[in-house]
């Protein structure tokens, strides 16, 4: 089947659109050129498409190292290379055509892409030298959130300036958001899964295989005990956990919802990140995998930041105080809230539905969000008047 678009005939399908593609367009140019509206939307639906694979491989393989000793041929890692296989043609068309992007976003998906790419190998060399790196915070880990978020970034970028106004260009945009917000704050699943594998081993019924749990404790000379188990479920500060989760994540949410423009647009991304968790944790339950503990906090604060755009009325200053003020209010009162149900569904009274959590840095994370917010605004129009000057 096809469509008429401009008197052209575009395929229905994903390979007639490809072969059109390279048929009509597959020439050198130079970023910034008039891009034909089917192949934008091509492109960036391909940009989903990778997107989506890279976020179901990665959700399942955070579960998978909880229960199995890591391997390079493990069904997520094969899942989430389909998506980056994906990314790498992508990249590579855009840098070659020029189409679908400016100068700008192009260099954020190519340096991205190389930082994930030298990444990739950096952290199986580690496993090789240093056995179980389970911890999500690894510098090899780190490296690879980093690059896959510069390449969102350079995506989001492009799609925000080529797209036509529309609500197929909203819906896009959110769903990037999505995507983006997902890949910041996948390192907290450390500490939301590692909860719930220490408590399953206090009550007797570790979800580990006993293979990795000794593996685990020989790396760091002790027997199976609580403390090797803490080591490997739970080896980051409680500080932590808070505030990348309340904060950072009110910064993008914030970010969102200023590209957006819509009202409750900051909600909605938040909303849309937690629903897929809330799709996953069933699914994983189902299959006999370990589960983690669900953000349900997270909506609360992309309320925060809508109602914040809202009533600061457009003040910069205004605005950002405010945001800070109730993102750190409703992040961390959701996050207590949170944490006094139980996960019944788990079949233990003892199970936490949260991390363990510092509720200290509620300090930090309201003068933290209060002075990067208010930083954004200039720090924008600098970039963006360095981007025209070039």
């Amino acid at each position: 089947m096809t469509n008429a678009v401009a008197g052209l005939v575009v395929p229905r399908s994903p390979l007639g659109k490809t072969r059109l593609f390279f048929a009509r367009h597959w020439h050198r140019g130079a970023p910034g050129q008039p891009t034909p509206a089917w192949v934008l939307r091509f492109c960036f639906g391909m940009w989903l498409t990778a997107f989506a694979f890279k976020l179901v491989g990665s959700s399942w393989d955070m579960s998978w190292h909880f229960r199995w000793l890591r391997d390079d041929l493990a069904p997520p890692h094969l899942i989430n290379t389909v998506g980056t296989v994906i990314i790498v043609v992508l990249v590579a068309i855009h840098s070659y055509t020029g189409l679908g992007c400016d100068k700008p976003s192009l260099r954020l998906m190519q340096t991205g892409l190389v930082v994930f790419l030298v990444a990739a190998p950096l952290d199986v060399i580690n496993h090789r030298v240093n056995g179980l790196d389970l911890t999500a915070w690894s510098p090899s880990h780190l490296m690879l959130y980093l690059g896959t978020g510069v390449m969102q970034a350079g995506v989001l970028l492009a799609w925000f300036r080529l797209a036509p106004p529309g609500r197929f260009r909203t819906g896009v945009l959110l769903a990037l958001w999505a995507f983006f917000l997902e890949n910041t704050f996948f390192p907290n699943g450390q500490q939301e899964y590692g909860i719930l594998g220490l408590r399953a081993w206090e009550r007797g019924t570790p979800e580990a295989e006993p293979t990795l749990l000794s593996f685990a404790a020989n790396q760091i000379g002790h027997p199976v005990d609580r403390a090797a188990i803490l080591h490997f479920t739970m080896p980051i500060p409680s500080w932590v956990y808070p505030l990348w989760g309340i904060a950072v994540s009110g910064l993008i949410l914030a970010l969102a919802r200023h590209t957006l423009g819509r009202r409750w647009s900051a909600l909605s991304v938040a909303a849309a990140y937690v629903g897929y968790r809330s799709v996953m944790w069933p699914l994983l339950l189902g299959l006999g995998f370990p589960v983690s503990t669900v953000p349900f906090y997270l909506p609360a604060v992309g309320l925060a930041v809508d109602l914040a755009f809202r009533v600061g009325a457009g003040h910069r200053v205004a605005t950002a105080g405010i945001g800070a003020l109730l993102v750190t209010a409703f992040g961390y009162s959701a996050l207590w809230l949170q944490s006094q149900f139980r996960p019944w569904l788990l079949g233990d009274a003892h199970t936490e539905s949260a991390p363990p959590v510092a509720y200290w840095t509620a300090l930090v994370a309201l003068a933290g969000v209060f002075a990067l917010w208010a930083a954004a605004a200039p720090t924008t129009r600098w970039w963006a008047a360095r981007q025209i000057a070039q």
